[in-house]
């Protein structure tokens, strides 16, 4: 899912301050223009109302099923292209932000959630009632595409509600999110498909219970999520103020605004791409994530043959064995009050709280020094942190999958794997958001289109890699290929400004 991208639509904190002061200055010469009120400022709304909204749009990006062998089965296909389903679901995840982006800073947020989840909804019929394999991969496609708007949108409304000073516990949150569903996929097809209570369901019931969740969503976003893009809601208040004044000289800033949405849409096409090929710092980064989203979709492979042919699993149990995946996430997501706060060492029960201490405690030194308003390389020290964690639970993960080895150990591997997930993707998209603040839209976009590229391709060749190189060197050589990507948060630290002045894309 995930995820994925953080968001497509810019950080509005700076970028709403900014306007606001500017919105202001100017009423006071044209006192036609509607300018941001206390009343309507979203990040006014309560705290419980905005953790709710984070809550649902968080919650609608967790819609991943994966029903392999129940496609195979049903249609007569090979293993191969029944992993196309989910090959193709993740490219239309990457390719959906460059349209539903530009069209979220036109008509809002809630009109791009409302209508991708309808059509979502829509879709997902013929994936349930697909009569041949090819209907059942091109709507698998489509409905990526329309899903796609959570990935993409989402990180936008929540950066709309909450101020710099308190966006990293909700952002961590929406963060995580797109993970979490990956990982809680398999669990729950794997008790659809194969619990003894349900012995009479086939795997179409995995996509009729997606169905359930998806109108349950839609239900919620439409009467707890707001409207909360700035601009709209100006916008939508100087419609109001013509209306019930009669005078038709009332605009918001948005109905002046310069260009077309069309240019809109082919800027967001090209643009990120265009920082993949000349900007050095972007690519490495957007390859280091791509990579290691790349490895946990493979995981999706990987996982039933380490423990269905090794250990004996059944669908059901193999899905159990992803918990430790999600444990990791949730370990990590858990220490995220230590990076936004120091916390006493009283408080502080293993090595692992230690070290998550000192680390918070430099950060807030560093923030200190810089009296407030550190440079966006210090985000990169929990990059750090995560840089080390993956090929650590990789290894560890390659040298318990021998058959004499108890299953417990490999699952007990992927704990800091999924913990190491969490730290790189949330230390890597606040950088590439801060860093290049002055396209962060395009930042993001070109990390979501080669990340999805990855997801998409790394399953497909999954069966070939560990029938030739078995269980221990495919993953060993996923691990190796993690290792040699990890100095890269520790390069930046320490060159990333210098780079950031020599990038035409970058802030100085």
């Amino acid at each position: 899912m995930s995820f994925l991208a953080w968001s497509f639509g810019q950080p509005h904190d700076a970028a709403t301050t900014e306007t606001n002061v500017s919105a202001s200055q100017s009423a006071e010469c044209d006192p036609h223009l509607v300018v941001l009120e206390p009343e309507d400022n979203p990040q006014n709304m309560s705290l419980f109302r905005r953790w709710l909204a984070v809550l649902i749009i968080s919650s609608a990006s967790l819609c991943a099923a994966f029903t392999e062998q129940g496609v195979a089965q049903t249609f007569r296909v090979s293993h191969e292209v029944t992993i196309l389903g989910i090959s193709l679901f993740v490219a239309g995840l990457g390719s959906g932000p460059l349209l539903v982006g530009p069209l979220s800073e036109v008509y809002g947020r809630n009109v791009v959630y409302q209508i991708s989840y309808v059509l979502f909804f829509i879709f997902t019929f013929p994936v349930v009632f697909a009569p041949n394999i090819a209907v059942f991969l091109i709507f698998r496609l489509i409905t990526g595409f329309c899903g796609s708007a959570f990935l993409s949108v989402a990180g936008g409304s929540v950066s709309d509600m909450f101020p710099n000073s308190s966006i990293a516990s909700p952002m961590a949150v929406y963060t995580i999110s797109p993970f979490i569903g990956p990982v809680a996929g398999p669990l729950i097809a794997g008790y659809i498909f194969h619990a003894p209570l349900a012995a009479h369901l086939y795997w179409e019931w995995t996509y009729r219970v997606q169905l359930c969740w998806i109108f349950v969503e839609f239900l919620m976003l439409v009467i707890f999520v707001p409207e909360t893009y700035v601009p709209v809601i100006l916008k939508k208040k100087a419609r109001r103020l013509r209306e019930s004044t009669g005078d038709p000289k009332f605009y918001a800033p948005l109905d002046r605004r310069e260009g077309t949405l069309t240019s809109a849409i082919l800027v967001s096409c090209y643009k990120p791409f265009q920082l993949l090929l000349f900007d050095r710092m972007a690519l490495l980064l957007d390859s280091w994530n791509a990579l290691i989203l790349g490895i946990l979709y493979l995981a999706f492979q990987a996982f039933p043959i380490i423990f269905e042919d090794i250990h004996g699993f059944n669908m059901q149990s193999t899905g159990l064995a992803f918990i430790g995946i999600g444990l990791g996430m949730l370990s990590a997501i858990s220490t995220q009050p230590l990076w936004n706060r120091g916390v006493p060492f009283s408080l502080v029960f293993s090595i692992k709280s230690i070290l998550m201490v000192l680390i918070s405690r430099l950060y807030a030194r560093e923030t200190a020094r810089y009296n407030g308003d550190p440079p966006p390389e210090m985000r990169l020290i929990m990059g750090q942190v995560g840089a080390i964690l993956v090929p650590v639970g990789l290894f560890w993960l390659a040298f318990t999958t021998y058959p004499q080895v108890h299953w417990i150990a490999p699952i007990i591997a992927s704990v800091p794997f999924g913990s190491g997930i969490y730290f790189v993707f949330t230390s890597t998209f606040t950088y590439l958001v801060t860093a290049y603040r002055p396209i962060a839209a395009s930042a993001m976009a070109s990390n979501s289109a080669l990340r999805s590229a990855f997801a998409a391709a790394f399953p497909l060749f999954a069966g070939a890699m560990y029938d030739k190189l078995g269980t221990v060197g495919a993953t060993a050589l996923l691990a190796g290929l993690s290792t040699l990507m990890a100095p890269l948060p520790f390069i930046f630290y320490r060159i990333g400004a210098r780079l950031r002045k020599n990038s035409r894309f970058a802030a100085h």
